[in-house]
């Protein structure tokens, strides 16, 4: 539902997504558009109806051959396995696609289909006794260090990430953990996967794929691309770090057995917020995502030479609430702390300046333009502050001017955010004032944006926390990780994995159970919203509204840009002129 991005993500399940996690909602076709869906928007032009993409297609013989691509990101990361927990992020994900293979790709309906540079053919072909999905793949794909794809490096992603062995920090065992036996079909390069039971989105996985030594052990799995990609697979490959310019450099890659990669070099540059949009107005970069800030938007409108690209995004913005912070470990004080909160109200000061008519977001796996979509939120979701002072009384928290009191403690929490990013400090000031009016005490505190994720929101190192997730063509499974109640690894203690909330239940679990293994789309349905309906009494995430995608792109720029639910392709990407 998947990534942590502006650091948005979390939780990339592209297959996975994420920041990046990490992750969600589709949107429906019903939410597309109209309009050319090749014309980005002028700084200061007129603005044009929502598109479902908006990238710039240009056929590949009408790109240049050549040119170094500038790519701003809001983060460095450190761990480069997007299946990892700590790697599962939006960041790492724009990267990675690259450079690794994809069993699919979507196009910007959200529809799935086998991408061939990597898997000819895909599709079920036995439903009883079992469930058998048979993958052929392209012989001739090939690691960068010269080993064939095959059904051994299936073999044992599936291995990793089916949850058996807990020392794997997984980001997500969704389907994998349905799978049976991943074994060798006729030859090296068919796969035959038999689920324990039927798994409705079995698209969603083995895309990204690592090779097998990847996933050979914990301590490879965990470790082994920290700060390194040793093996790639894709138009580009790996050139180096800079992690004094915080820079990642990739490579046309001309082994490569595809279309060959129009550009000769990507270079991702890390930066925080308002550096980022600075560097992007002063022609330093070529393409980044801007995010929902009203302030970056307008100030990228003003690049010279560049365009604003928007698309209807399938990602949510939301506040995680931490479950086991001493704060808000009593679900009574994190459903107060809910009902204190203007849901309306943020997400109309964050969306202003945006030409985007939010509407809030009553569900945590569709979105509201999506069939299946109801809001579940009931009594939880809604602005109520003299009911949320009633709970906090009965929850033994009492009024002691200004703040809340029990035994002695002060009710307060801490509203973490990553320094540099106005949206998420303007979101927390208004929590704050909303909060201090049913006597919570809220301090924000800023962080490094590098440091977000990796040693504040995967640790549980804070209260509330405000970001995005990043959704995938598949609701259900790409969100299981999100609110999957906790396991317990090696060392006996509870692992939370990619539900950053660190709440649940087995009720939950069984819900999103019930929705991911029921062929039936309208019975799947059904299933993800009584999971939603527990989830909101929970109050892991509280969703504000979907966000709007918004690229600032050069104006020479094809092939990129708002991709939606779109798969960019990356050997595709270049310049016009």
């Amino acid at each position: 539902m998947t990534a942590p991005r502006r650091p948005a993500l979390r939780r990339t399940r592209a297959g996975a997504a994420a920041l990046t996690l990490a992750v969600v909602v589709p949107l429906g076709p019903a939410a597309c558009g109209t309009g050319d869906q090749g014309d980005g928007r002028r700084a200061g032009s007129a603005r044009q109806a929502v598109k479902a993409y908006d990238i710039n297609p240009v056929a590949r013989a009408r790109v240049r051959d050549g040119g170094t691509l500038q790519w701003g990101l809001t983060e460095f990361p450190s761990q480069w396995n997007l299946n990892h927990v700590d790697g599962n992020l939006a960041e790492v994900k724009k990267v990675v696609d690259a450079l690794m293979p994809a069993a699919f790709r979507a196009d910007e309906k959200a529809a799935p289909s086998p991408n061939p540079d990597y898997v000819t053919d895909a599709r079920v072909t036995a439903t009883s006794p079992r469930q058998v999905v048979t993958y052929t793949l392209n012989p001739r794909a090939r690691w960068s260090d010269g080993s064939p794809i095959t059904w051994q490096d299936y073999h044992a992603q599936w291995k990793a990430l089916n949850g058996a062995d807990p020392d794997f920090h997984v980001a997500s065992t969704t389907g994998y953990q349905d799978i049976v036996s991943v074994a060798r079909g006729e030859n090296d390069h068919e796969v035959q996967v038999t689920f324990q039971s039927p798994f409705s989105e079995w698209q969603s996985l083995f895309w990204p794929l690592y090779p097998r030594s990847a996933n050979a052990t914990p301590e490879t799995f965990n470790t082994g691309w920290l700060n390194r990609v040793p093996v790639t697979a894709g138009p580009f490959r790996f050139a180096g770090f800079d992690q004094t310019a915080k820079t990642i450099t990739l490579v046309r890659d001309d082994r490569w057995w595809g279309d060959r990669a129009k550009l000769d070099k990507i270079i991702f540059r890390a930066l925080d917020g308002e550096a980022l949009v600075g560097a992007f107005t002063n022609g330093e970069l070529d393409v980044f995502d801007i995010g929902p800030s009203a302030p970056d938007y307008s100030r990228a409108q003003g690049a010279k030479g560049a365009v604003i690209r928007q698309a209807a995004g399938p990602d949510f913005r939301h506040f995680t609430f931490n479950g086991e912070s001493p704060a808000l470990s009593d679900v009574r004080v994190r459903q107060a702390i809910a009902l204190g909160l203007d849901r309306d109200a943020i997400t109309r000061s964050d969306l202003q300046g945006l030409g985007w008519k939010g509407a809030l977001l009553g569900n945590h796996f569709f979105m509201n333009t999506q069939e299946g979509y109801q809001d579940n939120s009931g009594g939880h979701g809604a602005y109520d502050p003299a009911r949320a002072e009633r709970m906090l009384d009965a929850a033994g928290w009492r009024r002691a001017s200004p703040t809340r009191r029990r035994g002695g403690r002060e009710l307060a929490v801490r509203f973490v955010v990553p320094a540099g990013l106005q949206l998420s400090k303007s979101e927390g000031e208004l929590a704050r004032a909303m909060l201090e009016r049913i006597g919570v005490k809220v301090t924000i505190q800023a962080v490094p944006g590098d440091d977000f994720f990796g040693k504040y929101i995967i640790p549980g190192n804070f209260d509330i926390a405000p970001f995005s997730y990043i959704g995938t063509p598949f609701p259900i499974s790409s969100s299981y990780a999100t609110y999957a109640d906790a396991v317990r690894g090696s060392d006996g203690k509870p692992r939370w994995n990619a539900n950053f909330g660190r709440s649940g239940s087995r009720e939950i679990d069984a819900a999103m159970r019930v929705s991911s293994s029921d062929l039936d789309p309208e019975r799947a349905r059904t299933g993800a919203n009584e999971a939603d309906r527990l989830i909101w009494q929970e109050v892991n995430v509280l969703p504000l509204y979907q966000r709007p995608q918004n690229w600032g792109v050069k104006a020479t720029l094809a092939n990129i840009g708002a991709p939606g639910f779109y798969t960019l392709r990356y050997a595709d990407i270049g310049f016009t002129a």
